[in-house]
């Protein structure tokens, strides 16, 4: 059988996190046209999208008249498939269940995220599959799963910051110093404690008495806003899941930013009502940044930098 021709799709896909669609598709632009549910189109090559929880660069277009050649087609672009399904479910159930079994067991953080290329289909109709042998996330569909603690952490926020430093592909350890700002009650202290590093957490409330209780962490009951870098000095991470108005974080980062005194930082942006699109290109303007939005996150966006110095460590 003639494996079909994978025929150039000319537009980038973009899989939205749940619930977030209509801001995904917004911040692409009017041409950005949501094509089955969560997935949107956009003509050329990827755009800046931070709310996309998985981008398909470069989707191929293949023309199936079975499916057999359906599975011939995939596996002739390569090894590992993730299936988004937005039409013909059952058809498409069956080409998957050809394709060599793709393991989505959790992560044991910090253990590092998988490097094999994986890419993902989706069945426009019966005869046509639109595929992208590479994709921005490491994930199936953006999706970071960890084998999660149940009894030590206060709250389940630490997972966002486990899945930070998944992507980061960089963690503190033994010997760093962290500042996390809006701590309470405690979740990305403890992360980063167990890591090894002494952390300072600032919170006008309280961090858990569990935590507080740790070695290597203290506790100012203080506004997140209201310390200033020279009142700390040298960190090696400042990270902050506070909550507050996004223009109101910004100032803080750039403040931080100036200061030089933050090697490597993990921010979170929160948005209350509608998002703000203009703010979210003022941190993306942020010289050697990126913006994500982790699989964890709700109606926010993390804002990571890195000290450069620091790569491939």
């Amino acid at each position: 059988m003639i494996t079909p021709e994978a025929v150039p799709f000319g537009q980038t896909l973009y899989l939205a996190p749940e619930g977030y669609a209509d801001v995904l598709r917004d911040s692409l632009g009017p041409d950005a046209v949501e094509i089955g549910p969560r997935l949107i189109a956009a003509p050329g090559p990827a755009r800046f999208a931070p709310w996309a929880q998985n981008i398909w660069f470069d989707p191929v277009r293949l023309s199936i008249p079975s499916i057999k050649a359906g599975v011939r087609a995939l596996r002739a672009l390569q090894r590992n498939w993730a299936l988004w399904s937005i039409a013909c479910h059952r058809r498409a159930a069956l080409i998957e269940s050809q394709l060599p079994l793709v393991s989505a067991r959790p992560l044991i953080f910090p253990e590092p995220a998988p490097t094999a290329p994986l890419g993902s289909w989706t069945l426009l109709d019966a005869e046509t599959i639109l595929a992208a042998s590479r994709c921005s996330s490491p994930f199936r569909h953006g999706e970071a799963a960890f084998v999660e603690d149940r009894q030590k952490p206060p709250n389940r926020a630490y997972l966002k910051l486990w899945e930070a430093l998944t992507l980061a592909q960089r963690r503190p350890g033994p010997g760093d110093l962290c500042v996390d700002l809006g701590a309470s009650p405690g979740g990305w202290t403890w992360v980063m404690q167990t890591l090894g590093a002494r952390v300072i957490a600032i919170d006008k409330a309280p961090l858990a008495p569990e935590i507080a209780a740790l070695p290597r962490i203290e506790s100012r009951r203080e506004s997140a806003f209201a310390i200033a870098p020279t009142d700390i000095g040298p960190v090696d991470w400042l990270c902050s899941d506070v909550i507050c108005y996004p223009d109101r974080l910004l100032r803080m980062v750039q403040n931080w930013r100036d200061s030089r005194l933050a090697r490597n930082m993990i921010v979170s942006i929160k948005f209350q009502g509608a998002t703000d699109h203009n703010l979210v290109g003022a941190f993306a303007a942020l010289p050697n940044s990126r913006l994500v939005h982790l699989s964890h996150n709700k109606h926010e966006l993390t804002w990571i930098s890195l000290s450069e110095q620091d790569a491939g460590s």
